[in-house]
C-alpha cells in the first residue's frame, strides 16, 4: 500500500488559509491523529486528504482511490427513518459493495440487538457506532475519520481504539481528527497539531 505524501499543503476556508505549508506522510500501519482548537482546520484538512475538497496549494501523492478509502464524517450520514441494518445495506448498494458483512459489523460494534430499530430512536453514541460499522462491513485500507470519538462513552472509545489497532496491525492506515485524546495504549499513533 503506497504511503500518503503531503507537501507544502495549504487549505482554504472562505478567503483565508486555515492550514498553510503543511508537509507530512502516512504509511501502512500508521494512525495519524490530527488535533487542534475549533477552527484550526481539522475537518477541512481531512476533506482535502480524502478528495472531498480541493487544496489551495501544495501536493498530495498517493491519495487512495475512492474504492480504497472510508470517510466517516462527524454527521454520521444515517437516515433516521431506517434501521442501522437498512442504512448499512443502503450504503453498500450505493457503493456497489457486497452487503454480506453488514450483520457481523453491527454485532462487532455492539448493535446486534438494535439492528432493526430506526436510527432516529438510537442514542448519539449508538448512531456513531452504526456509522463506524461501515469500516467493518466493507474492509478498506484507508480510514479518514472526522471526530470519531464524538458521542461515544468509555466502552465505545475502547471499541474504536481496538478497531484502529487491529486495522493498523493488519497493514491499514487511519487519519482522524479529535479533540479528545486517544487511549494511551493504542500503538502506532502520531499526532499532528494544527494551530490557527
Amino acid at each position: 500500500m503506497p504511503s500518503l505524501q503531503v507537501q507544502s499543503l495549504a487549505v482554504a476556508r472562505g478567503d483565508r488559509n486555515v492550514v498553510d505549508g503543511l508537509s507530512f506522510a502516512v504509511a501502512a500501519g500508521e494512525i495519524l491523529h490530527i488535533r487542534g482548537r475549533n477552527g484550526a482546520g481539522k475537518t477541512s484538512l481531512l476533506e482535502v486528504l480524502c478528495g472531498l475538497r480541493q487544496a489551495a496549494a501544495g501536493s498530495i501523492a498517493g491519495r487512495p482511490d475512492e474504492s480504497l478509502r472510508h470517510w466517516v464524517g462527524h454527521k454520521n450520514a444515517l437516515n433516521p427513518a431506517l434501521s442501522p441494518r437498512e442504512n448499512l445495506r443502503f450504503w453498500c448498494a450505493l457503493n456497489e459493495c457486497d452487503a454480506a458483512g453488514v450483520d457481523a459489523a453491527l454485532e462487532r460494534v455492539g448493535l446486534k440487538a438494535l439492528r432493526h430499530r430506526p436510527c432516529g430512536n438510537l442514542s448519539t453514541g449508538q448512531r456513531r457506532r452504526a456509522a463506524l460499522a461501515r469500516l467493518l462491513a466493507v474492509p478498506r485500507p484507508w480510514w479518514f475519520l472526522d471526530e470519531p470519538l464524538a458521542g461515544l462513552d468509555h466502552a465505545g472509545i475502547d471499541l474504536l481504539a481496538r478497531l484502529l489497532g487491529e486495522h493498523a496491525r493488519g497493514g491499514g492506515a487511519a487519519v482522524l481528527s479529535s479533540h479528545q485524546p486517544l487511549p494511551a495504549d493504542l500503538a502506532g499513533v502520531r499526532t499532528l497539531e494544527l494551530h490557527p
